[in-house]
């Protein structure tokens, strides 16, 4: 853990928030906080999560790192035996 105000602690959760008010939030006007709450919630859970190329997975969506994971550790597996 590091000290109080050092400025790398929060980069990832900083990257991600900046992420969603760039792809969401300023291009949208909500009426309540309840569509507003919605709206972050299906963005994180359908696109963010599942679909968005992510630059630390090789520009791979989660999915398809976790398909493509899967496949070499097949193709390992049966390598070794």
């Amino acid at each position: 853990m590091s000290r109080k105000g050092n400025c790398w602690d929060n980069a990832v959760a900083e990257s991600f928030f900046a992420t969603l008010k760039t792809e969401l939030v300023y291009l949208r006007r909500f009426a309540t906080k309840a569509e507003a709450r919605e709206a972050i919630f299906e963005f994180i859970e359908s696109f963010y999560n599942r679909e968005r190329r992510h630059s630390t997975l090789g520009y791979l969506s989660p999915v398809e790192f976790e398909r493509k994971f899967d496949q070499d550790r097949v193709e390992a597996s049966k390598k070794a035996a």
